[in-house]
């Protein structure tokens, strides 16, 4: 059985949404993977982003930066 451990969630209201952050992450190397939203998660669109949670200030940074609307970040064990 795999061994849970903390990740950050970054739920989105579109798809479009998390595609774009798929892309912004690749094109800045930083860690991550779309995911289906966790069930303690709600999310309008049912993909959600999961990364380290040392990333969550350079993601919110990054995503606000390049205007991807989030419907919310969660620290998580997954």
């Amino acid at each position: 059985m795999r061994q849970r451990q903390p990740r950050l969630v970054v739920a989105f209201h579109t798809t479009s949404a998390a595609m774009a952050t798929e892309a912004l992450c690749r094109r800045l190397n930083l860690a991550g993977k779309l995911i289906s939203v966790p069930r303690q998660v709600t999310s309008d669109c049912g993909i959600a982003w999961s990364a380290p949670p040392e990333l969550r200030e350079t993601l919110e940074l990054r995503l606000a930066e390049a205007g991807v609307e989030t419907a919310g970040l969660y620290e998580l064990m997954l």
